[in-house]
């Protein structure tokens, strides 16, 4: 596989669950050695220069084991921030900031123990953010949030300017959101880099259909249709005719269904198609 991430940029890497995300995520992180090739962060290898590395890092892993359960949400940042080397009294100030950021204040004197799984996440965000990171590693960092959380941690993430950021994540509607561009991996490797909308268009699609109109019944439509469409149904809603059928992407089927349409007299009250969406992307990787 062969990655560039900009500076500044919001990179997605979704895939199957075992597709190698979470390896890729520890690798970079240092945690990992590769057992071939080369990972460079900031111009600086992450198997020689190691600890040079880690101090650019701030991760935040959805398998998280490294917190101290007895202590409180506030001792464990202080113990971690006191690991970067920060002194205490810049230490609560960040921690505060980061409290504040992440609505965790009412949870700054409760163990680690007691805390729910989604705000065990959102604390490592927190400790992944304490040094200001220009680089930062998201593993499902919405994981365990409840709706209102996860779209607080989704603006934090998008309010984080000038940090280059690599998500991993299964909320395919969030990787879109959040990324400007995409990797999807599939078995160990790389197999498509590009935007949310590109990977969309250049992936064969076949979109859903719906044409609501009225002023036609479906006895004089079907056998018109019929010359061009090979598959589709007509189904009577209230007040009107609902017709429904597959097309590839940019053919002219849509055409001369409007067409026809309009030459029998139909009036077309709404037109809806349904796109391919980043899961069918994905799904056609195997």
């Amino acid at each position: 596989m062969s990655i560039d991430i900009q500076e500044g940029e919001i990179f997605g890497l979704i895939g199957r669950n075992g597709a190698g995300k979470t390896t890729l995520t520890k690798i970079i992180a240092t945690l990992v050695q590769p057992s071939g090739g080369q990972v460079l962060v900031k111009g600086f290898d992450t198997v020689s220069a190691e600890v040079k590395v880690r101090s650019l890092i701030g991760l935040a892993t959805a398998e998280e084991r490294s917190f101290y359960w007895r202590l409180t949400s506030h001792q464990n940042l202080m113990f971690f921030a006191r690991l970067y080397g920060m002194k205490d009294d810049a230490a609560r100030q960040r921690i505060a900031e980061l409290f504040e950021q992440l609505d965790l204040d009412e949870l700054r004197n409760r163990d680690f123990s007691e805390l729910s799984t989604g705000n065990k996440q959102r604390l490592a965000v927190a400790r992944a953010l304490i040094p200001n990171p220009p680089i930062l590693l998201l593993d499902e960092p919405t994981r365990s949030l409840d709706p209102v959380a996860a779209e607080k941690m989704r603006e934090l993430i998008l309010s984080l300017k000038g940090i280059s950021i690599l998500l991993t994540s299964h909320n395919l509607a969030e990787v879109e959101e959040l990324c400007g561009r995409i990797a999807i991996i599939s078995r160990g490797e790389i197999r498509a880099i590009e935007t949310p909308e590109n990977l969309r268009l250049f992936h064969k699609q076949t979109q859903t259909v719906k044409v609501s109109f009225t002023n036609l019944t479906e006895k004089n439509l079907k056998p018109i249709l019929a010359d061009f469409l090979n598959d589709f149904t007509i189904e009577q809603k209230r007040d009107f005719l609902e017709l429904e059928f597959a097309r590839e992407a940019n053919d002219d089927l849509l055409g001369k269904t409007i067409s026809k349409l309009n030459e029998t007299g139909a009036k077309i009250l709404e037109i809806t198609t349904e796109k391919a969406t980043l899961l069918d992307v994905l799904e056609s990787y195997e």
